[in-house]
């Protein structure tokens, strides 16, 4: 019997299930910290990128952290489990500001869903709301919950407003993305247009990269989802009822610990027991926590707005007209007919007017909360400018201590900044907001310079030690050295060279050269590390060196942690005593015998006539292959005989290669400013100005020679460069008038 949970007398043993409840209390007290510890992460990551809108990057509505706010708030939702304490019946108050406080937090986060994903997200999210609605009003009704009624209630009504306003704002993402998307095209051809023009001045190439990735990031900034909801009247009333909701149970709070004798609790203990005071604990740091976010883009939004701040007399009043993207799905879809499987035209018309009501009703709701929005941010205005013009008078009393000269100091600073690029119309708005342009562009505005001088504290200095070496003069002849068109093909079909997998494999081939010090070695290949970074963003330009790229990868590790290509130790070979010509044959044949296994393993497979499709194993041993071979049949006649020389001559090598490849940088740097997902060209645009701070120096360096006369396109791929050099073998003999080569700061800006 006492496996059915009864005792020896038949009776129920109630007291028996209650056993891991303070477990379970542990378990919502850290389900509670995982929220607040993501949300603390949204915070320091805002205050650190100075983005006081605060994007939710670790936050943010999705099926994960769903479920683990569904853990969080079950206390709200336990029907039955007595509550006797003030702690127990606080810890239900903060579970449900709780909700409150995640839907406040993470509502910028919807601009970056897909539709569906918006729709099922908000539905979920929806399901729990009402849930814990319903679930408090039966512990209301029941007794489980009989103090904090009122601030329960209170709660409860901002939640359901909350649910409501996310709700009907998510309806207007794909609205905003397409207006969005629609000027940033004409935005990006005026762009493109001031760069060309940019391109004829005598400016500097680092100049001229500068000036347009300002311009870049200011469009991609602008339009970027999570700031324009961030930004809209909605996100700034959602700020105000979060916080609202945090000082709900910041009173409750103050009145339980403050004035404990307003309260008549009954005796005894929770099941939860100890574990009660750490799920009270951790709560209410999560909704402090969580709070900060929303608070801040009220703040901000009613600092702009107050009167006589920021210049803007006379406009808190206006704009209370309700802006077309607002509505302008729910109007298409009063629009577009109902596609119902019925034949019946009366009941197809009942379901067409019933949809339209519908649809009107929604629409006279968004209409609602988008007036009541701006009513609470005007209301705020009126609250807040109390005590922000108060701030201002005396901050003004005290700058008449301050000495005269400061105002000489301030006037200086402003010189620069006159000079400074006009940006404002590359500042991407929605109907409504063409106050917050100028705010918006001063804000940004040195963004891109900042990252760039940040990362140039972070110069690649051994790669620049191996780029010294490189012979642009001379076109890069490393290009041509490494991989000899003398040498024979293993297969009908070649596989095409990638940078990176010749990279690797010249630097594997330099670590089994014998009797060289261990200092070169390990320039080299810190050298080729860091050059690998920036040669992998070239490769990603093309789509058809997906598996190339894998083997480089591949021998790369194999090589920079253990010093082994594939299964052969290369520092073991080097001490065998044997010599250069012997490592390289060995280590020739090693690839040979992989290629041809696997070629007789798949004699009868189409996959020998697509070497792109050859596996990462068998493309690694065929660039070794081909390297051992050309650098074998050059050994005599470059007089290689000394390991020296051997070493020396793959390094400059490799700085060729990597020389030639980093000539794209440029592309590269145009490339990532103009990628089409639009929740992904504020990070894209962000990388270009730490790559472009990193390889300035890189950049001066390549480009104080004219560079081969090939399409920018074409300079990409690496066989294009060795096609260029087998055709004009005199290239470089003949006069630069009849070189069709571009100036060597061009920037080419004109990506399909």
């Amino acid at each position: 019997m006492g496996k059915l949970g009864c005792g020896v007398d038949g009776v129920l043993n109630e007291a028996k299930f209650s056993e891991p409840l303070p477990w379970i209390g542990v378990y919502i007290a850290a389900a509670s910290l995982a929220c607040a510890v993501a949300m603390a992460a949204d915070v320091i990551h805002g205050f650190r990128h100075w983005k006081l809108w605060f994007p939710c990057k670790f936050f943010t509505i999705n099926a994960t952290s769903l479920t683990i706010i569904t853990v969080a708030v079950k206390l709200s939702v336990d029907l039955n489990t007595p509550m006797p304490r003030g702690q127990d019946q606080l810890a239900k108050l903060s579970s449900t500001a709780l909700i409150c406080t995640v839907m406040g937090n993470s509502m910028p986060s919807i601009g970056t869903m897909e539709n569906k994903e918006i729709l099922t997200n908000i539905i979920a999210l929806g399901i729990l709301v009402v849930t814990v609605v319903v679930n408090i009003c039966i512990q209301l009704g029941t007794g489980v919950i009989f103090v904090f009624e009122l601030e329960h209630a209170v709660i409860m009504f901002l939640m359901l407003v909350l649910l409501i306003v996310l709700s009907f704002s998510a309806l207007t993402v794909p609205t905003i993305k397409h207006y969005l998307e629609l000027k940033y095209k004409k935005k990006y051809e005026m762009a493109q247009k001031e760069c060309s023009v940019a391109n004829e001045t005598n400016k500097s190439l680092e100049d001229k990269l500068r000036e347009a990735l300002m311009r870049y990031w200011m469009m991609a900034h602008t339009c970027s989802p999570q700031f324009v909801i961030g930004r809209s009247v909605t996100c700034t009333a959602s700020g105000a009822l979060c916080l609202l909701s945090a000082a709900t149970l910041a009173e409750a709070m103050v009145r339980f610990y403050l004035m404990p004798g307003s309260f008549k609790f009954c005796k005894g203990d929770s099941d939860y027991k100890w574990s009660i005071n750490l799920v009270l604990l951790t709560q209410a740091f999560a909704v402090g926590m969580g709070t900060i976010a929303p608070a801040m883009r009220w703040f901000l939004a009613i600092n702009f707005r107050c009167p006589t701040r920021n210049k803007m007399k006379g406009k808190t009043t206006r704009g209370y007209k309700l802006e077309e993207y607002w509505i302008r799905i729910l109007v298409e879809m009063k629009e577009c007919p109902l596609n119902i499987p019925v034949h019946n035209r009366l009941c197809r018309r009942i379901a067409h007017d019933a949809k339209v009501k519908c649809l009107n009703l929604c629409i006279g709701i968004q209409a609602g909360i988008v007036f009541i929005s701006k009513v609470i941010r005007l209301i705020s205005v009126f609250i807040m400018s109390v005590i922000l013009l108060s701030y201002d008078y005396f901050r003004d009393r005290l700058m008449k201590f301050t000495p005269d000269n400061s105002i000489g100091n301030d006037s200086g600073s402003e010189l620069p900044h006159s000079s400074k690029l006009d940006l404002s119309r590359f500042v991407l708005h929605l109907e409504g907001e063409e106050s917050l342009v100028e705010l918006m562009m001063k804000d940004n505005r040195d963004a891109t310079d900042y990252w760039r001088r940040k990362a140039k504290k972070r110069q690649p200095k051994y790669l620049m030690e191996l780029l010294e070496l490189s012979r642009p003069c001379e076109g890069f002849k490393g290009l041509t050295e490494f991989d000899s068109f003398k040498v024979p093909s293993l297969d009908t079909e070649e596989a095409p060279n990638c940078w990176s997998l010749s990279l690797v494999t010249l630097t594997g081939i330099a670590i089994a050269v014998p009797n060289i010090e261990r200092c070169s070695m390990k320039r080299l290949i810190a050298g080729v590390n860091e050059g690998l970074v920036y040669v992998r963003n070239i490769e990603d330009m093309q789509g058809n060196m997906v598996n190339s790229r894998k083997a480089a990868d591949v021998v790369w590790l194999g090589v920079e942690l253990y010093h082994r290509w594939l299964d052969v130790d290369l520092r073991k070979l080097s001490l065998q005593g044997k010599n250069t010509n012997e490592i390289l044959q060995v280590l020739s044949d090693s690839a040979k015998s992989i290629f041809m296994e696997f070629k007789k393993c798949n004699a009868n497979l189409c996959l020998l006539d697509d070497p792109s499709k050859w596996p990462i194993k068998v493309l690694a041993a065929n660039s070794m292959y081909r390297i051992c071979q050309s650098i074998l049949l050059d050994y005599e006649a470059k007089h290689y005989r000394m390991e020296e020389k051997l070493f020396e001559a793959i390094t400059v090598m490799v700085s060729d290669i990597l020389a030639a490849c980093l000539t794209n940088l440029k592309q590269f740097i145009t490339v990532k400013c103009s990628t089409t997902a639009i929740e992904e060209r504020e990070k894209s645009v962000r990388h270009a100005a730490h790559v472009l701070g990193k390889t300035e120096a890189i950049l001066k360096l390549l480009h104080k020679t004219p560079l081969p006369g090939l399409n920018p396109d074409k300079m990409i791929v690496m066989d294009e460069w060795r096609s260029f050099h087998k055709l004009n073998s005199t290239l470089y003999d003949t006069p630069s008038s009849e070189l069709a080569s571009p100036a060597p700061y061009d920037v080419y800006l004109t990506v399909d």
